[in-house]
């Protein structure tokens, strides 16, 4: 089976997967031979493993280069803080500093986990859920407040999707589009951007921070991508390790990203990669991902985290997203997400 990156704790959490120990991994050709960052969410530890990497989808922001020189902005933003500086620098009539996609039903909790990992909180603590946290708190104030207080991003921004944020990018009305990967480089290629684009790793220090603080990690991304596991119950479980292995050699993982655009798991692919200007930052940012929790109730929890924005995307078109709005939406979250937990470690 493929599964996505979050989505293996809750396939961990079935028991329903072989656990991978040293001859699972002989048969797959050894664990060194897969980038490392990519095997942080194969398991709970690195004992306890299901997931074997197959491909990686890294998150990086694309910067119209010629829109940031005319600025006088000499490099890309590394932290949140002069993301949003930048950003302002950067919008000018129809032209606005950064396209997102608020009503996305996948980026704006990666926005949220990014900002509150990069702080020190994991937002699932132990036993605890984090989502009430000031840390957090601050994070939705900084991605909210791109559209409500600094104006840098299109108002329309509040009913997209990833897509429309893209072809914004691609419109050249944007100067930077985060959370975004290699993937949307044919669209790019197509459209008026084209040559004049890059991609760069998005900031890794969070919002009121020159840098990180104790306990904050410098998350490029979330770890993405997606894992392959073997059924427990299988009678072919021979033949779906050799099935794997083939399919994570170099030359085939090479292959696939040619046709797919989606960057390989196999170490040797990914070094041979290194040396492509435009994919390179995608690379570093998969080598700087951090894994979102490993729990069975990650699915809950970040779809708490997608909630807050949901809840609050009528404040955001009518132009703020008042503290006390704000705060109760956490609240209730968070009550939620601590309910998913506690079932979860039954």
């Amino acid at each position: 089976y493929g599964l996505g990156t979050t989505f293996t704790p809750t396939a961990y959490s079935t028991g329903a997967f072989v656990k991978l120990g040293d001859n699972e991994w002989n048969q797959l050709g050894g664990k060194d031979r897969f980038v490392p960052a990519a095997l942080g969410i194969s398991g709970p530890d690195e004992s306890n493993q299901i997931g074997i990497p197959f491909v990686s989808r890294p998150f990086v922001m694309a910067y119209n280069t010629e829109l940031l020189s005319a600025a006088g902005i000499e490099k890309p933003a590394t932290t949140w803080d002069e993301f949003t500086e930048q950003a302002k620098k950067l919008t000018k009539g129809d032209q606005y500093g950064i396209a997102v996609a608020y009503k996305d039903n996948f980026d704006p909790w990666k926005y949220i986990w990014g900002m509150s990992i990069q702080a020190g909180n994991p937002i699932i603590d132990g036993s605890k859920v984090r989502i009430d946290d000031s840390i957090t708190k601050k994070a939705y104030e900084t991605y909210f407040g791109w559209v409500t207080k600094d104006k840098v991003v299109d108002p329309s921004s509040v009913g997209w999707a990833n897509p429309q944020a893209l072809a914004a990018f691609a419109a050249g009305k944007a100067a930077y589009f985060p959370m975004t990967s290699p993937l949307s480089i044919p669209a790019l290629d197509a459209s008026a951007v084209k040559g004049k684009y890059k991609y760069a790793l998005m900031p890794t220090v969070p919002p009121g921070e020159s840098s990180n603080p104790s306990g904050g990690k410098p998350a490029a991304s979330i770890l993405s991508g997606d894992n392959l596991v073997v059924a427990d119950y299988s009678k072919q479980k021979d033949l779906a390790f050799a099935f794997i292995k083939m399919i994570t050699e170099k030359d085939v993982q090479l292959n696939y990203f040619k046709v797919f655009g989606q960057l390989p798991a196999n170490q040797e692919a990914a070094k041979e990669l290194e040396t492509n200007e435009m994919i390179a930052p995608a690379l570093e940012s998969g080598a700087k991902s951090v894994a979102t929790p490993f729990s069975g109730a990650w699915g809950d929890v970040q779809l708490s985290l997608t909630n807050v924005v949901v809840q609050s995307i009528p404040d955001l078109s009518s132009g703020s997203v008042s503290d006390a709005n704000l705060s109760q939406r956490l609240k209730d979250e968070q009550a939620k997400s601590q309910t998913a937990l506690d079932r979860a470690k039954k």
